[in-house]
């Protein structure tokens, strides 16, 4: 099983921001994340992804034949 636990390395040194698990002797694997995503040291929701309703009135529309079967699985329904 793996466990992700947030920490920041800086000066060859390693501090967590999270406790991690009592385990008493594990391999680790540690992932240095890009400095410009500065959300990921103040603890907050990173700024990406898509935001429901964020693409209203902006010229995106779905087809009106979106939510109909499609053709190519009629033999499997």
């Amino acid at each position: 099983m793996y466990t992700a636990v947030k920490g920041i390395y800086e000066n060859g040194e390693l501090k967590f921001t999270e406790t991690p698990p009592s385990i008493e002797k594990s391999e680790v694997v540690i992932l240095f994340m890009d400095e410009k995503d500065e959300s990921v040291f103040l603890d907050e929701k990173p700024r990406f992804g898509v935001i429901l309703g964020s693409l209203a009135n902006k010229g995106l529309r779905l087809p009106d034949d979106f939510n109909d079967p499609m053709d190519d699985l009629k033999d499997y329904m």
